[in-house]
């Protein structure tokens, strides 16, 4: 079993910049990738970002150049580097990773992200 714990949801300003944490606790030799997903109200979970082990990186097509994904593989801890954002990023974010024997299909409590003027 892997817990993950994340940080760092908030409120900001259209054109600010967030940055939300998770840390992976249990069994973490399992894990080969970390990302995050968000989903808005009415809308379905979409994948923002991930990144495995070996550091590879892929971004949803609406973040990129804006969000930075990031791992710290001696803490187990992946973070999401969030700048320039817009109020269509607005969503509850959530943590998850993927095994070799599965997708990414396991979830942390979510972190609430809003982007609102």
């Amino acid at each position: 079993q892997v817990q993950l714990v994340e940080s760092g949801g908030g409120l900001v300003q259209p054109g600010g910049s967030l940055r939300l944490s998770c840390a992976a606790s249990g069994s973490t030799f399992s894990i080969n990738a970390m990302g995050w997903y968000r989903q808005a109200p009415g809308k379905q979970r979409e994948l923002v970002a991930f990144i495995t082990n070996g550091g590879s990186t892929n971004y949803a097509d609406s973040v990129k150049g804006r969000f930075t994904i990031s791992r710290d593989n001696a803490k187990s801890t992946v973070y999401l580097q969030m700048n320039s954002l817009k109020p269509e990023d607005t969503a509850v974010y959530y943590c998850t990773y993927r095994t070799i024997l599965s997708g990414f299909g396991y979830w942390g409590q979510g972190t609430q992200v809003t982007v609102s003027s």
